[in-house]
């Protein structure tokens, strides 16, 4: 499990992560979202010992990272967003460095070259140099450095960065393959790697946790859309016996009907069909309104957007 409480990094009179707090629970695959300079980078190299918090805690399976530095980042795989790579090294040599420098004897380090080596899919360019490899490529081989010792936490910073559409649909098999034994932590500026990889969303917004939230609970709604031929005044006045119901013309014939219950089921929605129709306001459709995370994602900015605007 990582602890994370009360985080916070300041660079002189710069306050880049402010009192930050979560939890998550082994196997998990948490996605960190937030604009650039938010401070999800930040937040990384702390959660990876690269980098001292200013003020606060994290614990790693119970122990202080600060602390138990050494043993607990032993247990850690990071991939930079710029991997750090030597490009006149082949792909084998340079993993086996870096397999040394994660402490592996020189047994186990062969052994967890191969299988970094052909998790990634670059039993092909082991011999190659990296000076020779493509973008893609090269981001494979930094993957397959992060996972070399089968790490109990990894973080993964833009891990589909240059790769092609193959390349990507293999990077998110290979990711959900990692919950099997190690806790995932990456950010992308990508929302469908989050939707397609994650369990579970942080939000960051100016150095702030703005939402953490499970990805099925975020997709949930509390709004409807109803398509009509009816006034908003008709529509309104046939939801005035439902006191949490909000009604909102977006265009011309279709209303958005918000509810201040967090999530509607089949119960709220018949209510407000049978309210509707004993109304007589014509219904061409009705139904639940789909917040995908591009949605929610503007919807958590947008304040931070109006508060720079006023």
């Amino acid at each position: 499990m990582i602890e994370v409480q009360n985080l916070s990094r300041r660079y002189g009179d710069f306050l880049a992560v402010n009192g930050v707090s979560f939890q998550i629970n082994p196997g998990q695959i948490v996605g960190l979202l937030g604009h650039n300079g938010a401070g999800k980078t930040t937040i990384m190299k702390m959660l990876t010992g690269f980098l001292e918090p200013t003020e606060g805690q994290i614990r790693i399976q119970g122990q202080n990272l600060q602390t138990h530095s050494i043993e607990l980042r032993s247990q850690l795989g990071y991939l930079p967003e710029s991997p750090p790579t030597y490009p006149e090294m082949t792909v084998f040599d340079y993993l086996d460095f870096a397999a040394q420098l994660k402490g592996l004897d020189a047994r186990g380090r062969e052994e967890a070259v191969i299988d970094s080596i052909n998790m990634t899919d670059l039993s092909g360019k082991a011999t190659a140099l990296i000076s020779t490899l493509s973008r893609g490529y090269r981001q494979r081989v930094g993957v397959a450095q992060a996972i070399l010792n089968r790490p109990r936490v990894l973080i993964l910073d833009e891990p589909t960065n240059g790769l092609d559409p193959t390349q990507i649909e293999h990077m998110r098999t290979l990711i959900r393959s990692l919950r099997n034994h190690s806790t995932v932590i990456l950010s992308t500026h990508i929302m469908q790697e989050v939707s397609a990889m994650c369990d579970r969303v942080l939000m960051i917004r100016n150095g702030e946790l703005a939402l953490d939230m499970g990805l099925d609970d975020l997709q949930q709604s509390s709004t409807l859309l109803l398509c009509s031929s009816a006034s908003t005044d008709m529509v309104q006045a046939a939801l005035k016996a439902l006191p949490d119901w909000q009604v909102q013309a977006v265009t011309s014939g279709r209303f958005r009907l918000s509810s201040s219950v967090p999530v509607i089921g089949e119960s709220q929605t018949s209510h407000v069909i049978r309210a509707l129709v004993a109304a007589e306001v014509p219904i061409a459709s009705i139904q639940p309104e789909i917040r995908d995370l591009e949605t929610v994602f503007r919807e958590v900015n947008q304040v931070e957007e109006n508060v720079h605007a006023a």
